[in-house]
């Protein structure tokens, strides 16, 4: 072998370089306005420079449509900022880009995106009520209305502003809207209302209310977690992005939520754990936080877990870019640009704003552009554009072409000769020197016109220096380079043929013994193609050093079998090697799934195999799907369990004249494949209802009513046409049923009226279904109470008491002797006497005679009455009260905490806090500190501005101060945190530099 090392030029000329493009001054940016914007106007900016500074010709696009400005009243140029106008979504929303050109030639901008932000308002229709039982969990839909713009959710409980607080048992998702509550309560009965926020527009809408009611058969009972909101299970994050991961489960007793990494990475310490554990932020995401997240959910029933992948994107970024280049007529061009960005960018290019096509002279591939034999029409601006779907970026420069002396090109290398080709305009004249000798034609040594030396059957004695002189008109200049032997190249390890299943991932070497003088570059091949390692780039990666060229398969797919070959490449010798990969997956879909024979509860279908790809099929599973279904569900067969040479089967338990469609599935030793198609949808046969109405119970209404209610049969299960229900009741001790009809299938409440009836009297009551193939089952006989009356007696000797700034509490003598049933008493309260419509209200279930009434305000004057309530309203209310609320506590929190640590004695001081003349006066102080070991809080009240504690020297501790007064704890000093004191030094600091700045909740 032999290599080809070049040395100097000689008589190069100096070349000045006028009126360039350089680079851009202004760009354009996105652009989010709400749609009623107040300035009613964008400015998008541009602005280009150059040296000297040239006239520039300015021209914008929308949508890859250039805007015509002519007679446009909406739309100007200032300088080359576009500003519009009067603002239209319809008209103006898009991509934008600015053209700036000038005698040089002419360059585009980066793109930028121009969009209105609006919310719409919820539809007015009335929202039904959902029926719990107590214990059970629920989610509540917002059913977000059209938008554009970033939205955040709350929820109002019962009347604005009563907002639902989150806790470990209720959560209100950002991305879904809906509000989750693990485990239902009493005291969670109520309305409830979707609030929308849109953070730009900064509007605000309301859904309708919907009403959460507690079913009265029974409480549910414990059951393990179930994972209602779940991250997706693939999630692509953005570099440097804040991830927001939510999670919450439904579940009795409710749920605790823990986070886990599959690989057992422990967390990073910027990652912040939210709401109760439902919310896992991960700020300023990077490629080591990529991988799979779990989340778990789990009481003293059980565990259930979530989990997604968390993949890693980027916008393009440069990292060789081009600079301005001035070449003579006749010589050749290369240029390459290379971007890093996830996934990997792919480039085009661009010549004055056009996009250049590989062809004839211009070459280009990948991020390098090469154009041949240089003329002065090639002389302009070009660009590089690199672009993955989360980006596109442009890199600018100038080529400018000149008639010079010659210039050389590398030497292409052979291994029978050696060529200079000097590139001069004009052409320029030619010879060789080997040393000082000039070289002559003989029977191995040709010299060619175009300036190449060719030398056959080279031997070691050829090695040495040799020297290209070129002359033309303009001068002369030379290149000197040294040949050397080199030994033949040999590959040590190749790939060899294997078996590999679908989703791993495998190395196959590919590495050779070369001559380090040699620049060794590796080329893979599959099935005859080229592999694109751009293009292909989530698959397949070179990995290696300079003399291995290793392929790298990730996440091998069934496509991915076949045969490899490496090819090895130097400047003077080619070697290959080959292998093949035999990929073993999952069965393909089975096809042409066939119902047979259809029954009301049955269907026999069949199907015919797809291809095992490398395995055997050992089983198929058989797929429903119906409208009333969420997706696909597995459904039972005969025989229970079909193995992998049956290709027929019957479905059982199927719902009488219901429409269905199935698919199958089969699986072998590698997993389960994709369902097949789905089959052609039937409809099972009719039949008599056999399922009756739930939740049998009612009550309440008006006077002389009874209200029967009752939990629908759903449409699935409803078996014919001509649905409808048979409603039976009597008073408790009578035996004739008295019955009524309704045949509407989606009327769950009946009322009978009559005069007779007495307040609160016990009636049996069953609910039965019918269709047009007869009558089904009643309902278990449940005991329903008519309609009673209204207490008729207010309660007496109300009184209130400040408690504090923000809590009253009201007390009362319970109602006299009343015929009517009294369930509890509500307080009703206001701050001003002329305006009683402003009520606030706290009602208590059960014969309490005191209540709290808290969130108030500080130093205001309350009035307050006390009301008894039941089924039918409340009653009466007695004479109102008033009392006045204390100052609110001090808002200064102790200052200049200072501490000092000996041994396992803490010593704490601050500065005292002085109230202001609308706060409460200081009583003392509480100093609250928790142990990390136990999570207990404990506290100590002092009237003075230091207290000394003992600590456990093997835990951790977070210690906090805050004022006491007659309105309240006051505000507390920022927390200390002290680490594991057995190994801790005696330590003393000021608050002010020591403390973490996280707050610690009292």
């Amino acid at each position: 072998m032999f290599i080809w090392k070049t040395g100097r030029k000689e008589g190069s000329p100096e070349l000045q370089r006028v009126g360039v493009f350089s680079i851009w001054k202004k760009e354009p940016e996105d652009i989010i306005l709400p749609i009623h914007s107040a300035e009613q106007e964008a400015v998008l900016a541009c602005e280009a420079s150059g040296v000297p500074s040239p006239q520039y010709r300015y021209e914008w696009s929308l949508n890859g449509t250039l805007i015509d400005l002519h007679g446009d009243e909406r739309r100007r140029l200032s300088g080359g900022n576009l500003i519009i106008t009067g603002l239209d979504r319809d008209q103006d929303s898009g991509v934008y880009q600015c053209t700036a050109s000038n005698s040089q030639g002419t360059i585009l901008s980066q793109r930028a995106t121009l969009q209105f932000a609006y919310l719409e308002n919820f539809k007015t229709q009335t929202r039904s009520a959902v029926n719990v039982r107590e214990g059970q969990g629920v989610v509540l839909l917002c059913g977000t209305p059209l938008h554009s713009g970033e939205l955040t959710f709350t929820w109002v409980f019962s009347e604005y502003p009563h907002f639902v607080q989150q806790d470990s048992r209720r959560f209100v998702s950002q991305e879904t809207g809906n509000l989750y509550i693990a485990k239902v309560e009493p005291s969670d009965v109520g309305n409830y209302t979707c609030v929308v926020n849109n953070t730009i527009t900064k509007e605000r809408v309301f859904s309708s209310p919907t009403p959460l009611v507690l079913r009265n058969d029974g409480a549910m009972g414990e059951y393990e977690p179930k994972i209602e909101l779940h991250f997706p299970d693939t999630i692509p994050a953005a570099k440097g992005s804040t991830l927001k991961l939510e999670c919450f489960a439904l579940g009795n007793p409710v749920p605790k939520i823990s986070w886990r990494r599959t690989s057992d990475i422990s967390f990073p310490n910027k990652v912040k754990l939210k709401n109760s554990n439902a919310i896992l932020e991960i700020p300023s995401f990077q490629q080591e936080d990529t991988g799979t997240y779990e989340c778990i959910a789990e009481n003293s029933r059980g565990k259930n877990a979530a989990r997604g992948r968390l993949s890693f994107h980027a916008t393009p970024h440069w990292l060789q870019t081009m600079t301005d280049t001035s070449l003579s007529i006749e010589e050749n061009l290369f240029w390459e640009c290379k971007a890093n960005g996830k996934p990997k960018p792919s480039y085009s290019w661009l010549k004055n704003g056009e996009t250049l096509i590989s062809e004839g002279r211009v070459q280009i591939e990948n991020g390098a552009l090469s154009i041949s034999s240089l003329n002065l029409s090639d002389c302009g601006m070009y660009q590089c554009v690199a672009e993955n779907k989360h980006g596109i970026i442009y890199s600018s420069t100038e080529l400018m072409v000149l008639g010079t002396t010659s210039v050389f090109s590398l030497p292409a290398l052979h291994p029978s000769f050696e060529s200079s080709r000097p590139h001069a305009s004009p052409r320029a004249i030619s010879l060789w020197k080997r040393g000082t000798e000039i070289l002559q034609r003989s029977e191995r040594i040709s010299l060619f016109p175009n300036g190449t030396l060719k030398i056959a059957n080279v031997t070691k004695r050829d090695g040495g220096s040799y020297t290209c002189i070129a002359k033309n008109q303009f001068g002369t200049a030379s290149t000197t380079g040294r040949l050397i032997i080199t030994e033949p190249m040999r590959i040590r390890q190749g790939p060899s043929s294997t078996e590999i299943t679908v989703g791993e991932s495998i190395v196959l070497p590919c590495q050779v013994t070369a001559d380090p003088a040699l620049d060794v570059a590796f080329f893979w091949a599959f099935n005859g193609q080229p592999i694109d390692f751009h293009q292909d780039a989530d698959h397949f990666e070179r990995v290696g050093g300079s003399f291995s060229g290793d392929l790298m398969i990730r996440n091998i797919q069934l496509n991915h079998g076949g045969k490899y070959i490496c090819l090895i490449d130097t400047d003077v010798e080619s070697l290959s090697a080959d292998a093949i990969l035999v990929v073993k997956g999952p069965p393909s879909p089975p096809d042409l799934v066939v119902v047979e024979e259809v029954t009301d509860s049955t269907a026999q279908l069949s199907w015919s195999p797809g291809q095992d790809n490398g395995s055997p099929i050992t089983g198929y599973v058989i797929q429903a799907r119906t409208p009333f279904t969420v997706g696909w569900q597995a459904v039972d067969t005969v025989p229970e369990a079909i193995n992998g040479n049956t290709l027929t089967a019957t479905v059982v338990g199927l719902n009488a004249w219901v429409e269905y469609e199935f698919r199958v599935l089969a699986s072998n030793s590698v997993g389960m494949g994709e369902p097949s198609p789905p089959s052609t949808k039937i409809r099972t046969e009719d039949a008599m209802p056999d399922t009756a109405p739930t939740d049998v119970g009612g009550g309440g209404g008006t006077k002389s009513e009874l209200v029967i209610t009752w939990e629908p049969v759903p449409e699935e299960l409803q078996n014919a046409e001509g649905f409808g229900y048979i409603i039976a009741f009597r008073s408790v001790g009578l035996v004739t049923w008295t019955r009524a009809v309704i045949s509407s299938p989606s009327v769950t409440r009946y009322v009978f009226r009559n005069d007779t009836i007495p307040p609160f009297s016990p009636f049996n009551v069953k609910v039965g279904a019918f269709n047009n193939r007869g009558e089904g089952p009643f309902s278990s006989i449940a005991t329903v109470f008519s309609a009673e009356e209204v207490p008729s007696v207010a309660p007496e000797r109300v009184s209130a008491k400040s408690l504090s700034a923000a809590d009253i509490e009201v007390t009362w003598e319970p109602t006299a002797s009343t015929p009517e049933r009294v369930l509890g008493y509500e307080v009703v309260y206001w701050e001003d006497d002329t305006k009683p419509d402003t009520v606030g209200k706290v009602r208590i279930t059960g014969n309490y005679t005191a209540v709290n009434v808290s969130g108030l305000q500080g130093n205001t004057q309350y009035y307050l009455a006390v009301c008894a309530f039941n089924t039918a309203g409340t009653g009466p209310q007695s004479v109102p009260v008033n009392v006045t609320t204390k100052k609110p506590p001090p808002g200064q929190p102790p200052q200049n905490v200072e501490w000092n640590l000996i041994g396992s004695q803490l010593v704490l001081q601050w500065d005292p806090v002085i109230a202001l003349e609308t706060e409460s006066e200081v009583t003392g102080y509480i100093v609250l500190y928790r142990r990390h070991r136990n999570n207990d809080m404990y506290s100590i009240i002092t009237n003075k501005t230091s207290v000394e504690l003992t600590l456990n020297l093997n835990d951790n501790y977070v210690i906090q101060i805050k004022t006491l007064s007659e309105g309240g704890l006051g505000e507390g000093s920022e927390p200390i945190h002290i680490h594991q004191l057995s190994k801790s030094v005696i330590s003393c600091c000021r608050l002010l530099f020591c403390l973490s700045p996280a707050l610690m909740s009292s």
